[in-house]
């Protein structure tokens, strides 16, 4: 089944991707309420203009075949890499790779809030509390992560205590 991925952006201004079945898919999900975002929970969400991903690696021509050197000056020049992608199919190799830096980017950003993960103890809703203990040196110094309201955050970022928000998504024992 082929998938639409459609670029989604809620009124808080974060960027995502939505995969459908189909765009009447997008768009029952969309009247039902269904779609928000992971970075902050909004549902108030809209579809963003994007070019459309198609997989061209069929245009691609196979690599010169060598010539005579005696029928050199007959021969048509071929372009380095090969043949161009046809004009209008819709891809680049400047958007084919802009689409390869963007999925290693976000692999390397997902190894490394597994890493996060793996290596923080999760204090669940003491965090507030807990992270307090370690910065006045009654608790082990030691990573933790947990949850903390907005007034908690606040107030420990004005005692010194730095602290780094992760969205709900994110902060899941299971992406280890």
């Amino acid at each position: 089944m082929a998938l639409k991925v459609f670029d989604l952006q809620c009124d808080q201004g974060h960027l995502f991707e939505g995969w459908f079945s189909s765009h009447e898919d997008y768009d029952t999900q969309q009247a039902r309420g269904l779609l928000t975002c992971p970075m902050c929970g909004s549902a108030t969400i809209t579809k963003r203009l994007s070019a459309p991903r198609l997989n061209v690696s069929h245009l691609r021509a196979p690599a010169a075949p060598s010539v005579d050197p005696a029928k050199a000056e007959s021969a048509a020049p071929v372009p380095a890499g090969g043949a161009p992608v046809p004009a209008g199919s819709g891809s680049s190799p400047v958007a084919s790779a802009d689409a390869a830096a963007m999925a290693q980017l976000q692999a390397a950003v997902l190894q490394e809030i597994r890493k996060v993960i793996r290596n923080t103890e999760n204090v669940g809703p003491r965090f507030a509390e807990e992270a307090r203990r370690i910065h006045a040196g009654e608790a082990d110094d030691r990573p933790i992560r947990g949850t903390a309201t907005p007034d908690e955050q606040r107030a420990l970022s004005e005692d010194g205590i730095d602290v780094m928000a992760l969205p709900d998504f994110l902060d899941d024992d299971r992406l280890q």
